[in-house]
This record gives structure tokens, sequence and C-alpha cells, in this order.
């Protein structure tokens, strides 16, 4: 059975965050071996704090864990219950400014999706990714 473990990194909504967040991804993933998946893992992490904290106005987090199943789990929750908007493809967004992240995280994870959570005595969501670990 693969090592478990869950890790949560609590953020201001401040752009600097989302570089503190992949900084502090790779050195989970290394810290476990796991520096294979270093590289996706980040990407994805940057595209889901960065919506974050450039959609919304309170305080956000970081949560990576792995599972009993071995897969890597990348989420970020942020103070907006809204819904996130549906991911374009990436063939339609790739020449837009705004509007990729969703549709990266939709073509490097393995599966994505979203869920109502409350933090900080806040309602809002929680938009996460897995990976699988080879």
């Amino acid at each position: 059975m693969p090592e478990t473990w869950d890790y949560t990194l609590y953020i201001p909504n401040d752009p600097r965050a989302v570089t503190i967040c992949r900084r502090t991804l790779r050195l989970i993933l290394t810290m476990h071996g796991l520096i294979g998946l270093a590289d996706t893992a980040e990407l994805l992490a940057a595209e889901l704090v960065s919506n974050a904290v450039r959609h919304t106005k309170g305080p956000a987090a970081l949560r990576v864990r792995r599972s009993p199943e071995g897969v890597v789990w990348i989420g970020a929750w942020d103070a907006d219950p809204v819904p996130p908007e549906p991911p374009g493809s990436l063939e339609v967004v790739t020449d837009r400014e705004q509007g990729r992240g969703l549709g990266l995280v939709v073509a490097c994870a393995d599966c994505w999706g979203w869920q109502p959570s409350a933090r900080f005595g806040e309602r809002g969501k929680y938009v996460w990714c897995e990976l699988g670990v080879a």
C-alpha cells in the first residue's frame, strides 16, 4: 500500500502566492520521491491557485494529498461559491490571454472536478484534479 499524506497551505489573496504554492508543491513531491510528477503538478497547481487568487477577494488554500490508491490530488479552495466556468478546448482558447487555465487542467490531469466547500467560516468552492503515480 502506498504512503499517504495530506498537506494544506493557507494563502492570502495575493498573486505572489502562486509562486509560493508551486515551490511548496515541488518540495512536497520531491521529499516523497515523486519528482517525476513535479512539472505537471506545478502547472496544475499554478492554474488552480491563480484562478482562486485572481477571481476572488478572500483567502485561499492549496491542498495536496496522496490517497491510499496512490493518486496525487491537487486542489485549490477559494471564497467564491460560484462554480468555475466550464473549461474550453485548448484548440479554442490557445490564443487567448485568459481562460486557458481549466483547459490545461483537463488536458494534463487524469480527472478534475469541483465541489462546494467552506473554510475560514466562509462558503466557497474546492476545485481539484488528480494525477496517477506511475
